[in-house]
């Protein structure tokens, strides 16, 4: 394989500009930043954190797949928040897919995000040997 793979798929929004959804290198995977947009429409799914929130972890699921990998395989994520008071919510939502070993994580708080969202999150996964 490439030392350096584009990873796309349709199941998860195309991107909003000069990026990549994944990029797989060696035997780790980087995901771009993931915000609550549709596939299909490319529109935010709601204006509540809580349906951006769901939305997001449905396109990293895609993403993952797509290069060959599963939320097990997460090693480190980012979240971004455009109002750490979205904190609890996020977080519920968040440990719902990462309920077995959690990955490490880093949340911030943003003073903005593409296109209006409320949160955004990256992945770091590295594929199983």
């Amino acid at each position: 394989m490439d030392e350096r793979q584009v990873i796309s798929t349709v199941e998860a929004p195309r991107a909003v500009g000069p990026y990549s959804q994944a990029i797989r290198s060696g035997d780790f995977v980087f995901t771009a930043g993931q915000i609550g947009l549709d596939p299909e429409t490319g529109v935010l799914v709601g204006e509540e954190v809580e349906a951006q929130a769901e939305q997001v972890m449905r396109n990293l699921e895609a993403v993952l797949r797509a290069a060959g990998a599963t939320v097990a395989d997460v090693i480190k994520s980012t979240v971004y928040l455009v109002d750490l008071a979205d904190f609890s919510k996020v977080n519920e939502i968040y440990a719902s897919l990462f309920s077995q070993a959690p990955p490490a994580r880093t949340t911030v708080e943003v003073s903005a995000l593409p296109l209006g969202a409320k949160v955004e999150v990256e992945l770091v996964a590295r594929l199983q040997a």
